[in-house]
């Protein structure tokens, strides 16, 4: 299923490892609260990346952007992530049905066994995807990928993020007549 910009999303509930119940029809930002499906802790990419954006969550938080980083990894995996990239800003989700993966258009992939860091990968779990949900449940921007490598950068986004909220720029890609 492929989501569509100004469409609503589907819905989005997990436990997050300290800051409670994470229920996206819930989130109350000024502007967009964005979702980072991540692999989980076997990928050593992912966590170079979820440490940029504990980073900049602050940042974001300045522009009206919440942040969630969530895999199909167990309470115990997502803990083992949230130490691993010092996460105190940054509400990390974990136990994502794959099923909702498949929702949101998330590719699903079969482990391969033990990762480059010697961790053994889970049996089924979804590749990374990228979301800006504005606060009415509708898709702004949306990066999907297959493999683990090339994902937006978040440092960009904070400064598109002026630039959006400056000109009032709407989603793209909302166009699905014919062509």
């Amino acid at each position: 299923m492929s989501l569509i910009p100004r469409q609503q999303v589907p819905a989005l509930a997990l436990e997050t490892l300290s800051h409670g119940r994470f229920d996206l029809a819930a989130e109350t930002p000024d502007f967009a609260t964005l979702v980072v499906f991540y692999r989980g802790l076997h990928c050593p990419i992912c966590a170079t990346y979820l440490k940029e954006l504990e980073r900049l969550t602050p940042a974001f938080a300045e522009r009206g952007v919440t942040t969630l980083a969530l895999s199909s990894d167990d309470r115990e995996r997502a803990e083992a992530m949230a130490e691993k990239i010092g996460a105190q800003a940054l509400r990390i989700g974990y136990g994502l049905p794959l099923q909702v993966a498949r929702d949101w258009g998330l590719f699903v992939s079969t482990g391969r066994g033990t990762t480059s860091i010697g961790i053994e990968e889970p049996e089924l779990f979804s590749e990374p995807g990228v979301f800006l949900v504005r606060t009415d449940g509708t898709l702004y921007f949306a990066s999907v990928q297959t493999m683990p490598f090339v994902r937006p950068h978040f440092q960009e986004m904070v400064g598109a993020l002026d630039f959006v909220r400056k000109n009032d720029y709407p989603a793209r890609g909302e166009y699905t007549g014919a062509v």
